[in-house]
């Protein structure tokens, strides 16, 4: 039996910002191949800074929360702090996660990565 902090049921029951954003100005994905969880995050960035971000997400308790702390963290953040976001930050906000999820927290951060670097590809040649 897998056992869920009470901050981990919170985002599953109540997930912030999963909803998906046509005008984003970058989107990344990552996907997990063993289990068959896939995270879309979109981003809205202006001045450096992630203004909006929101993401549809296809998975288990952990992936849907860890994708809405994924989402809370990196809100407001420059692009260069939000790089900086790790899986164990996700799960230290999540108030832990069994073990058997722990690579769960690995979609949000990939998928946000992947984002940000969209992103940069997307204006490099706009500077």
């Amino acid at each position: 039996m897998i056992i869920y902090s009470e901050k981990v049921i919170e985002h599953f029951m109540c997930p912030q910002n999963a909803y998906s954003m046509p005008d984003a100005n970058a989107q990344g994905v990552c996907g997990d191949s063993s289990c068959g969880d896939e995270l879309i995050i979109f981003l809205k960035v202006q001045d450096n800074y992630i203004q909006e971000i929101s993401y549809l997400v296809f998975g288990c308790c952990a992936s849907i929360a860890t994708s809405s702390m994924t989402s809370v963290l990196a809100k407001g953040k420059s692009l260069e702090d939000a790089l900086a976001i790790t899986e164990e930050d996700i799960i230290q906000a999540l108030d832990g996660l069994p073990e058997a999820k722990v690579h769960c927290s690995n979609l949000g951060v990939s998928a946000l990565r992947d984002a940000i670097n969209n992103y940069r590809e997307i204006t490099k040649d706009k500077c």
